[in-house]
């Protein structure tokens, strides 16, 4: 069984916005595989659903971006999974828009998301899709900017990019994490 779980914040402000980029892959692949998430267990949005034969925990914490962590440690010690089988999408402000980076484990590097679940894990030995969502243009305020709505310029490039999330947990789950870095990191995608 794998858990994948997508960062964002709850109610329908945050929708469609940078921050929430990792959420709305996850629904996204949730909806493509017939379900809506819904149910309400571990403080999230989730549905457990079967892919190629392998059984996976789609999640989408409802406790803020900050306190993410409950809720992926929650749903974990419920299935009792190990750390290797869970795979957090969440936006990335170092990576462009078009660029998504998947990694093995490493620090948070920022994202307070991330920094939950590794506190509340106790460990980094995690995969994650970091999905590039870039800087701001305009000198908005960094908190600003990722609460905010993709630029209108922007728009078609995230619906790729969120495309592009989706096949890098296809392969995490079907391939394991080093195929899904192999075919995933090395493309960029443009408008």
């Amino acid at each position: 069984m794998y858990l994948i779980a997508g960062l964002g914040n709850p109610g329908a402000q945050y929708e469609h916005t940078r921050h929430n980029i990792g959420m709305e892959a996850v629904e996204q692949w949730g909806k493509s595989l017939g379900v809506t998430l819904w149910n309400l267990h571990f403080r999230s949005r989730q549905a457990l659903v079967e892919y190629r034969g392998n059984k996976i925990v789609l999640l989408c914490p409802l406790t803020f971006m900050n306190l993410s962590g409950e809720s992926v440690r929650d749903c974990i010690h419920h299935y009792e999974l190990e750390i290797d089988r869970l795979l957090v999408l969440h936006d990335d402000l170092d990576l462009p828009l078009g660029k998504i980076k998947v990694v093995r484990n490493g620090g948070a590097g920022g994202h307070k998301g991330v920094s939950s679940i590794i506190h509340l894990l106790g460990s980094s030995e995690f995969s994650r899709v970091k999905i590039g969502i870039g800087r701001p243009r305009h000198g908005e305020a960094v908190a600003d900017y990722v609460l905010d709505c993709f630029y209108d310029d922007e728009k078609k490039l995230a619906e790729k990019v969120i495309r592009m999330a989706i096949k890098a947990s296809e392969l995490f789950v079907l391939e394991g994490v080093q195929a899904a870095m192999n075919h995933i990191n090395c493309r960029r995608l443009t408008i």
